[in-house]
């Protein structure tokens, strides 16, 4: 509470001097007034504010000057000296209500000790003098404190339509919200606001803040995008891909991050799952080169291939091999050996290195039909067409057996045992 009302009299706090002064701001008045300062600055930076408040005080007596006597009572508030705070400003003013930093002060005081009712019609004189957002904000949160929020909102309320300032209208809606249960009309209001002035980072925060409370997802949706590009906030970003993926949203979420490049890992995965494999290569390309994640490596090889719309092309399937090679030989996932192994099967590049690699793999996962199809392919590929059927008459009763490139796997073996069997009827 009193960083809050602190911040009302912070700048306003070495301005110069009063006109009947007619001293020069740099001209000293006594001797080691600079001695002076430094002791006051450097007692209330260690948050001994009681002897800083006595230092400027002793400068305010020996020139006269406000600013010290400024400076002196907002230590007195620090050190919640509100009485004496209230007592000096009385002496000085003698009833006027001329100086509005003193005023500003007295009235801080007053809060601090709760005396609301003298506090009041002193800060409606101060706003209706100054005409400042601030003061005016200093007067309503009287008002709440009183828990007088009809009274605080129509007081803020002509404020507001006095200059739009948004500090205004965010305490508007905070009383709309919280104090007087309006909660649709605080988030019209915020919203309005924006749609003619903008929405700020202070106005989208609480806009969010009222569409979090209220569950609205598209609401906080939209304000959150707003919050972005006001400013790119990795934690907004991540509430954004949230939201998104709770929607199921992919397509918006994949532009999103496309322009935001707030997440890339997130942008493959889409990828991935959408089979945008053009992109993914690329993308994988540059996780590999930002990170040098070899996992990146491998996905960037097989959405390489994947995106190739002619698969049997020599230069890209040394790279992909070349990728998958680097890879299988840092670590062992039977992902890559088992993709690197069916590739160099298939393409017949090298049958038998590639059996090698699917042996290796079974060693992780025996069952796996994938594993067992692409071992029975290479006997295949070899022409030992016997040893490939033993394989695939284990596959199809395993998990994935009915996939349609076992399937496919499995005709053509069969055709390759009828073939053999009619070769050896010909020659009996």
């Amino acid at each position: 509470m009193i960083k809050f009302l602190l911040l009302f009299v912070s700048v306003f706090l070495f301005i110069g001097c009063s006109a009947k002064e007619q001293i020069k701001p740099n001209q000293k008045i006594f001797e080691d007034e600079d001695t002076y300062i430094l002791f006051g600055l450097r007692a209330e930076q260690l948050g001994e504010y009681n002897i800083s408040s006595s230092i400027f005080n002793t400068l305010y007596d020996k020139s006269q000057r406000k600013e010290y006597l400024y400076r002196s009572l907002q230590n007195d508030i620090a050190a919640k000296e509100n009485e004496k705070v209230i007592q000096k400003v009385d002496a000085v003013t003698r009833g006027s209500l001329n100086d509005s930093i003193l005023l500003r002060l007295k009235i801080i005081a007053l809060i601090q000790l709760q005396r609301f009712n003298e506090a009041e019609p002193l800060a409606l004189h101060l706003a209706q003098y100054t005409k400042t957002a601030d003061d005016y904000l200093l007067a309503g949160e009287i008002y709440v404190k009183e828990n007088k929020f009809d009274f605080a909102l129509q007081y803020l309320e002509v404020a507001y339509q006095h200059e739009y300032n948004e500090k205004i209208l965010d305490k508007i809606s905070m009383i709309l919200y919280l104090n007087l249960e309006k909660k649709k009309e605080a988030i019209s209001r915020l919203e309005e606001h924006t749609r003619i002035h903008g929405c700020s980072k202070l106005i989208c925060s609480k806009l969010a803040l009222f569409y979090s409370y209220e569950n609205d997802i598209d609401g906080l949706l939209f304000t959150y995008l707003r919050l972005y590009k006001i400013e790119a906030d990795e934690e907004i970003a991540k509430k954004i891909v949230q939201i998104y993926e709770y929607k199921k949203d992919y397509l918006k979420l994949m532009d999103f991050l496309e322009e935001s490049k707030s997440d890339d890992v997130t942008l493959l995965q889409l990828y991935s799952s959408t089979k945008n494999y053009k992109k993914a290569f690329v993308l994988a390309d540059k996780l590999y080169a930002t990170t040098a994640d070899i996992n990146y490596l491998g996905q960037s090889a097989i959405f390489e291939y994947e995106s190739s719309e002619v698969k049997n092309q020599k230069e890209m399937l040394s790279r992909v091999v070349a990728k998958l090679e680097k890879l299988v030989s840092q670590q062992d996932t039977p992902l890559y050996i088992n993709y690197l192994g069916y590739l160099l099967i298939d393409h017949e590049i090298d049958v038998k290195k590639g059996i090698e690699y699917i042996n290796k793999v079974l060693m992780f996962e025996p069952n796996s039909a994938y594993y067992l199809d692409s071992l029975a392919w290479g006997y295949y590929k070899l022409g030992q067409c016997k040893k490939a059927d033993a394989i695939m008459k284990k596959v199809v009763k395993l998990e994935g057996g009915d996939d349609k490139e076992v399937l496919s796997h499995i005709e053509a073996i069969q055709k390759c045992l009828n073939l053999k069997k009619k070769k050896v009827q010909n020659k009996q």
